[in-house]
């Protein structure tokens, strides 16, 4: 009983620091396609509100725009890739890099992308 309750303890307070964090500004993009291959560029997060948020990435030679919301320690963005619409789930981690999974309507399976504070 004690170690569950120390447990709980920690991950309360681990969910209350990435509660606290702030999510906009300027990241580093590293990630993997569906197909094995990797990317890096960049993601400016600007915040609307304080549960959302505008999203930009520039990888490679493409720009990618789409709209962002948070809850609690999980941070999701729906974009616009050329004419297809992706989806991006990212978990806050605790040094404020973000560790995510994407995919994109019409193809099966998904990439993994990290985002890192600059």
């Amino acid at each position: 009983m004690k170690r569950f309750i120390i447990s709980a303890l920690a991950a309360t307070a681990f969910v209350q620091i990435a509660a606290a964090q702030s999510i906009g500004g300027s990241y580093s993009v590293q990630g993997t396609n569906h197909n094995g291959s990797t990317y890096k560029g960049d993601a400016e997060i600007t915040l609307t509100s304080d549960t959302t948020c505008e999203i930009v990435w520039v990888t490679g030679g493409t720009t990618s725009k789409g709209i962002c919301s948070r809850n609690g320690s999980a941070f999701a963005a729906a974009y616009v890739l050329g004419t297809a619409v992706g989806l991006v789930i990212y978990q806050l981690q605790e040094d404020g890099s973000m560790k995510g999974l994407w995919t994109i309507a019409g193809q099966s399976g998904t990439g993994t992308e990290d985002l890192t504070p600059k």
